[in-house]
């Protein structure tokens, strides 16, 4: 069997690890991370498995550390892409510091966008390819209110970007023989937000996610959610939400309720206690 390249980043632990280990039989791999000594032991371990292996280190919350994967992929044979490197920064936004904000968008939710960019010339010109953005389970959270769930407003903008993003071009490149997916996981037993998933009983171990991931791409899954049964029946029914939105929406006469409005008063008033945030127990454990 000819060994394609993969090149995964976040992969100097937790899900990327996971990934590496299971594509390195067949697959040689780059391994990006910004921790050079963990990529190096990494490395050695799966060469020793008869990989192939280059490491390159390197900070996706930066400009400089994205163009150094994009120019890694611009040399157009890696024929597997796992943007799987991400960050919680679990907050309420005006705890956030604004250069905080800057770094953990450029991570989260620009770097899938510019890695997959990078790479699609090469798999395309191949006629071959699978691309994985990992986000999480939150991406769909926006109006979820359980009181487990972190502060995440920023974390949700940039997996929900994320999310459609990923969904959307596997509607673009779906004439072509590229595999796409996002994948979503829950809580993860690994080091995110210093290993709060390891006191999680219910939490699911990288390597599941990570096999969950690559099985779903044999199935042509554009959504991956590891611990979800009954996922098509969840998709249609949010893709039919979808739809009643954007087409139910696009109207040339505006909604009855509109039509006479209320007089007007202090409108950030009304109604606001269905718009209370989420209770402040949170669980940081959440990918």
């Amino acid at each position: 069997m000819t060994r394609t390249i993969a090149l995964i980043t976040g992969a100097s632990s937790g899900i990327g690890a996971a990934y590496a280990r299971l594509l390195a039989d067949d697959h040689d791999l780059v391994l990006v991370a910004r921790r050079a000594d963990r990529l190096a032991d990494i490395a050695e371990e799966l060469r020793a498995r008869g990989a192939a292996v280059e490491v390159l280190p390197a900070d996706l919350m930066t400009h400089d550390g994205i163009t150094a994967v994009t120019d890694r992929l611009a040399a157009g044979d890696v024929r597997t892409l796992i943007s799987n490197a991400g960050a919680g920064g679990y907050a309420p936004l005006t705890d956030v510091e604004s250069a905080d904000i800057d770094r953990l968008l450029t991570l989260n939710a620009v770097a899938p966008v510019r890695l997959v960019h990078a790479a699609l010339p090469g798999m395309l010109a191949a006629g071959e390819g699978a691309i994985v953005t990992v986000a999480s389970l939150l991406a769909f959270s926006a109006g979820f209110t359980d009181p487990r769930a972190p502060r995440r407003t920023l974390y949700v903008a940039a997996k929900a970007a994320t999310l459609g993003f990923t969904r959307t071009l596997a509607s673009e490149l779906a004439d072509t023989p590229l595999r796409v997916q996002v994948l979503c996981p829950g809580v993860v037993a690994t080091e995110w937000n210093s290993g709060a998933g390891h006191n999680i009983p219910w939490a699911m171990t990288p390597e599941d996610v990570a096999s969950a991931s690559l099985a779903g791409l044999r199935l042509g899954e554009t959504v991956c959610a590891p611990g979800l049964e009954g996922q098509d029946a969840a998709l249609d029914a949010l893709l039919a939400a979808e739809t009643a939105l954007v087409s139910g929406g696009n109207q040339p006469a505006l909604a009855a309720r509109y039509a006479a409005p209320p007089a007007l008063g202090r409108p950030w008033s009304v109604g606001r206690s269905s718009l209370s945030a989420c209770p402040a127990r949170l669980h940081n454990s959440w990918r």
